[in-house]
């Protein structure tokens, strides 16, 4: 039988997890949203696909944050990491939004449930229980295009292992080990 510190750290886990995912891409959509919307690529890629894709662009950026790459098939296929080659200072600051918000995310599901190092870091690292279904369903909203013609988004594999498991695991972890000490007196 599980016990009940246990069910409130996979709870807060599950919860914080998806907190942090969705705060991560809004943070991602208000600091770029406005830039890519009034972009030339949005726009041509908005006339080839007939739907609005600054949204979605927004998440190419976000999981670039987590250092999953962008892969696009046309003419050939190859990976870009718009983050990794950018050179203004608010890009790369993005690298810093998803360890940021699942250090937070591991402290808060650890809160106050465990002065053992393990027991800690563990409950720390459920928040990978909401955060890594966002990050596969992400993958696939975000992608542009299907099939044999152009197409466009995150890296699924890498999304799902590095942006879903690696990322949530190791921060979330990290962010326990400190939860699992703080009192809420």
């Amino acid at each position: 039988m599980v016990d009940t510190d246990a069910k409130r750290a996979a709870g807060r886990g599950l919860a914080g997890g998806i907190g942090a995912w969705i705060l991560g891409y809004l943070v991602v959509y208000l600091l770029h949203g406005s830039s890519i919307r009034n972009s030339f690529g949005s726009d041509v890629l908005g006339i080839f696909t007939g739907d609005p894709v600054a949204w979605k662009l927004v998440g190419w950026l976000f999981y670039n944050a987590h250092n999953v790459a962008v892969q696009i098939t046309l003419l050939g296929q190859r990976s870009v990491n718009f983050v990794a080659g950018a050179e203004e200072a608010t890009l790369t600051a993005l690298y810093l939004v998803p360890p940021l918000l699942l250090v937070l995310a591991g402290a808060l599901a650890a809160w106050n449930t465990a002065a053992e190092p393990t027991t800690a870091a563990r409950n720390g690292a459920a928040v990978a229980l909401g955060y890594l279904p966002l990050s596969l369903v992400g993958a696939v909203v975000f992608a542009i295009g299907s099939g044999d013609g152009p197409s466009a988004g995150p890296a699924l594999v890498t999304a799902v292992l590095l942006a879903g498991a690696v990322y949530p695991l190791v921060f979330g972890a990290v962010g326990g080990l400190a939860g699992g000490h703080l009192s809420a007196e």
